[in-house]
């Protein structure tokens, strides 16, 4: 995998706005772990390279992260009061003046699973990436299933900013400490993320909206960000798909990334993902968001509420 150097954020004036249940290793980051045959794309998987999550002895070791800690692959540990949106939080920080890592990951009964993860700044770089992947078979819908060949997916999303957060994850320094040697804790983002995937003519797009930047500050509110919509894109015959990423101001669109992801189970019952963006929020000046959504088919389980809608 390249190692990647990324620049951090400057913030400008900015006014607030008002559960995995089963272990996966991702192997070497070409197949999920699964043998699944697929690749994350690689701005998408930008410096990392493998992860292993096993829910029940709380653990999530991440490769490939440059300075996360000591060993190349490290061990992260359970953060629950980080948890965001379904989401379980992992953090690892070596020492006090070592950089401060924080990922994030979900899995969901049928096997789609996605994974974020961002050190926060430090000496003015930072480092991030995502992986997805399934377990298990995959099959697109039946005609009984997807009406009309449309299926919609729906729930929730977290992301990584690289601007600093509230820190209350840091380890403590020592009073006196130079701010230009302290490391800070990465911003996270929530929202919700909704898809939808045509498997007659094998096309993808959604929209990652009710997007906030959860507070940078102690007792601060929590601040609105600008929507992500997922541009069509094409359905490949193993049940992956990549494509371009924009956002929409007074009527414009313009691309400010890219996104990727991958359905699963019988019937495409889920689809797990990810995106990567760039200067789309007002108020900040070279921001970065890697960020993931794994979400259930209406009808199931794992979907949100709105699928609830009015039946014809």
């Amino acid at each position: 995998m390249k190692r990647v150097m990324l620049g951090l954020a400057a913030t400008a004036m900015l006014s607030a706005c008002g559960g995995g249940t089963n272990p996966f290793n991702t192997g070497d980051g070409t197949d999920g772990g699964t043998g699944s045959g697929i690749t994350i794309p690689e701005n998408l998987a930008s410096d990392l390279d493998s992860v292993a999550y096993d829910p029940d002895a709380g653990t999530l070791v991440i490769s490939g992260l440059s300075l996360d800690d000591t060993p190349f692959s490290a061990t992260y540990r359970r953060r629950p009061a980080l948890d965001r949106e379904g989401y379980l939080a992992y953090t690892a920080q070596d020492s006090s003046l070592d950089r401060h890592v924080t990922a994030y990951v979900r899995e969901i009964e049928d096997g789609a699973f996605a994974v974020a993860v961002a050190t926060g700044g430090q000496f003015s770089y930072y480092f991030a990436g995502t992986h997805y992947g399934r377990r298990g078979n995959y099959s697109a819908p039946t005609e009984d299933v997807a009406s009309g060949g449309i299926v919609s997916y729906a729930g929730t999303y977290v992301g990584l900013l690289n601007i600093a957060g509230d820190g209350g994850d840091l380890l403590p320094v020592a009073t006196g400490t130079p701010a230009a040697v302290r490391p800070t804790q990465v911003a996270e983002v929530t929202g919700e993320a909704f898809i939808n995937a045509g498997f007659r003519d094998n096309v993808v797009n959604g929209t990652i909206y009710n997007r906030q930047i959860q507070p940078l500050t102690d007792g601060a509110a929590a601040i609105d960000a600008t929507t992500l919509n997922l541009a069509p894109t094409t359905i490949e015959a193993n049940g992956t798909f990549a494509g371009d990423t924009s956002i929409e101001v007074n009527g414009t669109r313009t691309v400010v990334g890219e996104y990727g992801g991958i359905f699963a189970g019988t019937d495409a019952t889920s689809v797990a993902g990810s995106v990567r963006v760039s200067e789309h929020l007002d108020g900040f000046n070279g921001e970065e968001e890697f960020g993931i959504f794994v979400l259930g088919q209406c009808g199931t389980a794992s979907s949100s509420d709105v699928c609830n809608q009015p039946v014809p």
